[in-house]
């Protein structure tokens, strides 16, 4: 299932989230549920010739869903290790069962965990920033007054959950994936309205810019 919508129109919406600024919330995590407010609000509450700041609208990671399965494979683990251990006739069996059950412990639950946790996305009222990696980190910024396409991309499992994959389509060679991300409708909206309202403002600074008359040459003299 596909849902796709152009940058020339932005979904209107009655549901705002509330911002925080990007300064004073580093190393914090709101809630999604608390998310960021439409862009209009902050330019009318700045002062007037000076540009907003930036304000963090949501920090999202991929649905938890995903941590389902290693969940499940550390409480099978963890109790098959708790019935085995000490019903061993060899103590070195024993030992040799706890380092085994470590191991799984690490491949199936610590593994996947650090994966999901090290895949950040940031979007605040300047930019989408993507952050993913383990041992080799990387950073991705994209700026919403530059314009881009947003399709959100659902199968029968995310649909069930409401999340999908939001791709954000700038002219690159491949799209930028918000991968499996919750509330996935929501955020492709809320992406709508901040790259609207950032185009808007980009080009109210044009008009005034043209606006002011060229000084002749001997002005200065």
């Amino acid at each position: 299932m596909t849902k796709s919508a152009g940058a020339a129109s932005a979904a209107g919406s009655t549901e705002q989230w509330a911002t925080t600024p990007l300064s004073a919330t580093r190393g914090s995590s709101p809630s999604p549920a608390a998310a960021a407010a439409s862009g209009s609000a902050l330019a009318g509450s700045s002062p007037a010739g000076s540009s907003p700041a930036e304000r963090v609208v949501a920090r999202l990671r991929p649905h938890a869903r995903r941590l389902f399965w290693p969940t499940v494979a550390l409480v099978l683990v963890c109790g098959a290790t708790g019935y085995l251990y000490g019903n061993l006739p060899e103590d070195w069996q024993n030992t040799g069962l706890i380092v085994l059950a470590a191991a799984v412990v690490v491949l199936l639950w610590l593994l996947p965990l650090a994966s999901w946790l090290n895949r950040r996305y940031t979007i605040t009222t300047r930019r989408i920033i993507f952050r993913h990696g383990f041992f080799v980190r990387s950073r991705q910024e994209l700026l919403h007054g530059r314009g881009y396409d947003v399709t959100v991309r659902q199968n029968w499992l995310q649909s069930a959950f409401r999340s999908g994959d939001v791709l954000v389509n700038s002219g690159l060679e491949h799209p930028l994936v918000l991968k499996d991300v919750p509330s996935a409708d929501l955020v492709q909206q809320v992406l709508h309205e901040l790259m609207q309202e950032s185009q808007t403002v980009i080009g109210s600074r044009r008009q005034e810019q043209s606006a002011i008359p060229d000084q002749p040459p001997w002005a200065g003299r």
